[in-house]
């Protein structure tokens, strides 16, 4: 099996090989341009140890591993129009280095040739492939309305944000898993177990995503402290601070929370003592613990050589942070 190193340089090697020169050039650059921004690239990384450790060629998988990043970098650049941000891993993003109409085209581009690499499956891999990725892609864009919606909702709950969460992000991340076991023919129920390690691993890496935006080192991080609490995120540290406050304090830390205007440290210093009157990072750890624990039960039920299964595990601990 190859590292997952080699799998990302693979990887890289097959998107350089894509051509998207061709006109009109304010279509296509916007596309080679997120693209050449890298990544981790976690999601076809994952889809070709999957295929591997059931004895698949790599070769035969590649279109889906591309079919899996184009989409996911599509979904990241309509994700930037609606958050307006100004930046994607450290550089402009589309729509500001172009703009959002443009943004909007070259996205819906990426989503046609996601599809079109799916069609370059060995023609028995195609349509269970196509209905796989036509499903989580559908689940995908339902995440990322919710998630539109909650920015206006003051009654969002813990169950419909990890409901969000699973779409948005969880389950992209277990797409990729069960593409692979399809590309080397894994059996039904191996399958949906490498589905549900997916779901649950994705769940829990939002889930520490949160909490690493409020508690982590932002120099181990990577990313701007208290970025959730500025832009008034509705974070599962939120919702838990939420439901610990009762009475006219729920309201009076509501309304802190969506507040846009307040001085950006009073207004961390003041949220901080909400959630550390209700111990939100102790809370978020449990959850966090309890997604593991699922992950982790799905993994060891996943029939395939222990030696071949130990890379994807590898490769998880790091990715997520704690060990298996």
């Amino acid at each position: 099996m190859h590292t997952s190193d080699e799998l990302l340089n693979i990887i890289n090697e097959a998107l350089e090989k894509e051509n998207f020169n061709r006109e009109p050039l304010e279509l296509y650059e916007p596309i080679t341009y997120i693209l050449s921004l890298g990544g981790k690239r976690i999601r076809p990384v994952m889809l070709l140890m999957a295929a591997e450790m059931y004895g698949g060629d790599i070769n035969k998988a590649i279109p889906a591993a591309l079919g899996i990043e184009i989409f996911h970098n599509f979904s990241l650049v309509h994700d930037d129009i609606m958050d307006r941000a100004p930046l994607r891993r450290g550089k402009q993003t589309v729509h500001e280095k172009w703009n959002a109409n443009t943004a909007i085209l070259s996205g819906d581009t990426m989503l046609v040739k996601a599809y079109e690499q799916f069609l370059r499956l060995d023609d028995p891999l195609v349509k269970p492939s196509l209905e796989v990725f036509s499903l989580i892609a559908t689940g995908v864009c339902e995440g990322q309305q919710l998630d539109m919606n909650f920015e206006e909702r003051n009654d969002v709950t813990i169950d419909e944000y990890l409901g969000m969460i699973r779409l948005k992000t969880a389950v992209l991340i277990g797409a990729a898993l069960k593409l692979g076991g399809i590309m080397a023919g894994a059996g039904a129920e191996d399958l949906e177990r490498l589905f549900e390690f997916g779901i649950h691993t994705g769940i829990l890496f939002q889930l520490r995503d949160d909490l690493l935006d409020t508690y982590g080192d932002s120099a181990v991080f990577g990313k701007k402290q208290y970025g959730d609490i500025l832009n008034c995120k509705k974070t599962y540290l939120y919702l838990k601070a939420l439901e610990y406050a009762s009475g006219k304090d729920k309201l009076k830390f509501a309304e802190l929370y969506a507040n846009t205007s307040i001085e950006p440290e009073m207004k961390i210093k003041k949220v901080m003592k909400y959630f550390d009157a209700a111990d939100v990072k102790k809370h978020t750890e449990a959850r966090i613990n309890e997604h593991f624990m699922i992950a982790e039960r799905a993994f060891e039920s996943i029939r395939a050589e222990q030696e071949k299964k130990y890379l994807l595990k590898n490769y998880t601990n790091k990715m997520v942070g704690r060990k298996f």
